[in-house]
């Protein structure tokens, strides 16, 4: 017959050895094991049986709790992607134990994953929001605080983040709006209260100032013709190119290239894909800037990152490459593939 009870076994208890055999080590601020010292000045238990509270304390921790940062700090930066039970393991790995473990905090500093970091908090905005955990939650939202802030202080690619917030914006003012018809982990005032957190970081954003660099050196518009040409061609997003083509006539001029928008096409599109949707001009040509925005609308860009998440085919585990993980197969390397935002998504899909 199943044991339905409390285990005392149960994680969350520390035990040490005694001479009359175990004994379970309390530890609450400076006093640790005694018991006495988590009840209040009147004598009442803050803590009743095992983990109920008086409903007195309770309002205070919730605004404690959801005021606090996430402390969710791991010392193995990878985690074991696990679908279905074995003799060996036993559960299944979710989403977001995944966001808590691989720490994304730590990503956003680094300019070659924070691309990578913003799309794939820009998915799950979408559609993976209410599948987050309580604490994988708080953490997306302290996390992103984050990444405003970066964005503020250093001025590094708004536009992207603009983008997330008025998608996030969307879902959680449909799923404050929607209350009731579907199922939200907290109560509906910290849903509330995280909505008008957005809408600060997009007043914020939208009121950002670039300023404009004062300098005696050389400048950008002083540089040659030819390494204005080979930035421009440096460049993966349609945007990048209009927006640096506005900044002096010479640049417009170099970002209207037929070779550079068909450069473009290549890397994006498929040849495939070219046929079925020819874009000519007036002489006969192609039209490649227009071929480019007329694939757009119908057809997924390829996604290009400086560094991104992988997986361990032969050990099925998730991992940041520069952090690494126990491999045990002959040649790792072989065994490695590069994961991407919506792949992320897709391995936590049950």
């Amino acid at each position: 017959m199943p044991f339905l009870g409390q285990d005392w076994r149960s994680p969350g208890w520390s035990w040490r050895k005694a001479e009359g055999g175990w004994q379970r080590t309390v530890v609450f601020g400076d006093h640790p094991n005694k018991i006495d010292v988590l009840c209040d000045v009147s004598g009442e238990n803050l803590f009743v049986g095992a983990v109920s509270e008086p409903a007195n304390q309770k309002t205070l921790k919730d605004i404690c709790n959801h005021n606090t940062k996430s402390q969710c700090d791991f010392s193995d930066k990878w985690i074991y992607v696990q679908k279905e039970s074995t003799k060996e393991r036993h559960g299944y790995c979710t989403l977001g134990e995944a966001f808590n473990r691989l720490d994304f905090s730590s990503a956003i500093q680094d300019l070659r994953r924070f691309n990578y970091v913003a799309k794939l908090f820009q998915l799950i905005a979408k559609s993976q929001l209410t599948s987050l955990s309580g604490g994988a939650q708080k953490n997306y939202f302290n996390i992103l605080d984050k990444i405003v802030c970066k964005v503020l202080e250093e001025h590094y690619n708004p536009r992207l983040i603009k983008e997330l917030l008025q998608d996030l914006s969307c879902t959680v003012h449909a799923l404050t709006k929607g209350v009731g018809k579907c199922v939200l982990v907290g109560s509906i005032n910290v849903w509330l209260l995280r909505l008008d957190t957005i809408h600060h970081w997009q007043l914020q954003l939208h009121n950002l100032n670039i300023p404009k660099q004062m300098s005696n050196g050389t400048k950008f518009c002083d540089l040659p013709l030819d390494t204005h040409n080979t930035i421009l061609y440096k460049f993966s997003d349609a945007s990048d190119i209009i927006n640096l083509g506005q900044a002096i006539p010479t640049l417009h001029m170099l970002s209207e290239n037929r070779n550079l928008w068909r450069k473009l096409c290549l890397f994006h599109f498929s040849e495939r894909q070219f046929s079925m949707n020819m874009v000519l001009t007036e002489s006969g040509s192609v039209d490649w800037k227009g071929l480019y925005f007329s694939l757009q609308k119908h057809n997924p860009q390829r996604e290009h990152y400086g560094d991104t998440l992988h997986f361990c085919r032969h050990c099925s585990i998730l991992f940041w490459k520069d952090c690494g993980h126990p491999c045990t197969a002959a040649d790792p390397e072989r065994a490695l593939v590069p994961v991407s935002p919506q792949h992320f998504i897709d391995l936590f899909k049950f």
